[in-house]
């Protein structure tokens, strides 16, 4: 017999300005409650609040509503990290709690504040024979992506990253950048490096080891279309696959379009007959605010709306599927002003804009107070079988217990 789990109990709290807030409470759920079949985490990489807004506005407009906004579960996420020596988290900490369960200290993938290594639910799910993916804008063997499928001490080591993904925990699909970090030294791979950038893997070549494992690897879009491979690492940059800079400069231009990423792991891994979990991560989010580059955020926003369009689209044939949407933090203490033409003095210079309101007359600017992470608690969006708890203000840790539990893992 299936032991009771827990479930969600809604209480409402009257804030400041008669603003209505839900808070959670736990209580027994009844035996036989609908486990998940699927996970799909969804990540707007320092996507807070100021961030979604944004994106709504500039994309939809003041009474349009973004896909990602769609979902009937809203919540609050705080994000703060277990380390001794700062308040703020960084995406290593932050991943390793939604992946784990544990807060641990900023750097540090998949082990806790001792460097032990912890378990995560990509690995339970892999436990339970279902299938895993790892899908980003980002490197694959980046912070977020490495917390949910390596161990190690710093976010940095990211050839160890890309050696346990094919030695250990073994996703059936791996797609994003980072092809330096699989290559040797003097083997350029197929992207072309920038100036100081170049392949580093000190375990040889680990693009034919990934072969001699089982892999199918994938170099374009057009490689990824045609494969029917049951396991695929495609990668599709020498870094992350967005191209930073501040405005002017930066460019938001995958090779492969996130969206085409995750139909293809949806598409693979949904074969596998016990379902599957998946991560997929937006990446530009995050570097273009670090740029304070806001036309960029939009354009990273909106290739994310799509890419949950998409995902929500496999949702309808698929209802035990879990689906979660959030921001591993916030970045550069993004808000949003009315527009005023007179506000252009160097007192203004990191106010970003305007941009048009879609389907009206107005304008808004973007100011940014950092180009740093910020301690802001991030929104969540949730929808499937334990989602109800993710309702209310929540620690990150909890997003974890919430897809072990929703899956019965």
């Amino acid at each position: 017999m299936r032991k009771r789990g827990l479930v969600a109990a809604a209480v409402l709290v009257v804030l400041g300005g008669g603003t209505v807030a839900v808070a959670q409470t736990t209580e027994a759920a009844p035996a036989g409650a609908r486990l998940a079949k699927n996970i799909i985490y969804i990540q707007g990489d320092g996507m807070g609040l100021g961030q979604r807004d944004l994106i709504r506005l500039a994309t939809v407009g003041k009474r349009g509503e973004l896909e990602m906004n769609k979902l009937p579960v809203t919540g609050l996420v705080r994000t703060a990290p277990d380390d001794p020596e700062e308040v703020v988290t960084d995406s290593a900490a932050a991943a390793t709690a939604l992946a784990t369960g544990h807060k641990t200290r900023n750097g540090a993938v998949g082990v806790d504040v001792h460097d032990r290594p912890l378990e995560t639910v990509l690995e339970r799910a892999r436990k339970a024979g279902k299938a895993t993916g790892l899908v980003t804008t980002a490197q694959v063997t980046g912070a977020s992506p490495a917390a949910f499928a390596a161990h190690v001490p710093s976010r940095d080591s990211q050839s160890d990253i890309a050696k346990q993904y094919i030695e250990n925990s073994r996703p059936e699909v791996l797609l994003g950048g980072g092809e330096d970090w699989w290559y040797p030294k003097g083997n350029p791979g197929v992207w072309p490096d920038k100036p100081g950038e170049e392949s580093r893997s000190p375990y040889g070549n680990l693009v034919e080891r990934a072969q001699r494992t089982g892999y199918t690897y994938v170099r374009n879009a057009d490689e990824l279309a045609r494969t029917r491979a049951n396991r695929i690492l495609g990668l599709f940059a020498n870094e992350d696959m967005v191209d930073y800079g501040p405005d002017g400069v930066g460019k938001y231009a995958p090779k492969v379009p996130l969206r085409q990423m995750a139909r293809k792991a949806l598409d693979t891994l949904s074969q596998n007959p016990k379902g599957f979990f998946l991560f997929l991560e937006e990446e530009g989010i995050d570097g273009m605010s670090h740029e304070n580059n806001a036309h960029s955020v939009i354009d990273a926003g909106r290739a994310l709306d799509e890419t949950v369009a998409e995902v929500m689209r496999f949702v309808r044939s698929h209802p035990d599927t879990l689906v979660i949407i959030g921001g591993d933090h916030e970045t550069g203490g993004l808000s949003i002003e009315n527009y005023d033409s007179s506000n252009t003095g160097p007192e203004h210079a990191r106010e970003d804009g305007p941009f048009p309101v879609p389907g009206s007359k107005l304008k808004f600017t973007v100011d940014w107070t950092t180009n740093e992470h910020s301690g802001a608690d991030t929104p969540v969006t949730a929808s499937g079988p334990g989602s109800a708890r993710l309702g209310g203000i929540v620690e990150n840790t909890d997003v974890y217990h919430v897809m072990r539990d929703a899956a019965g893992l």
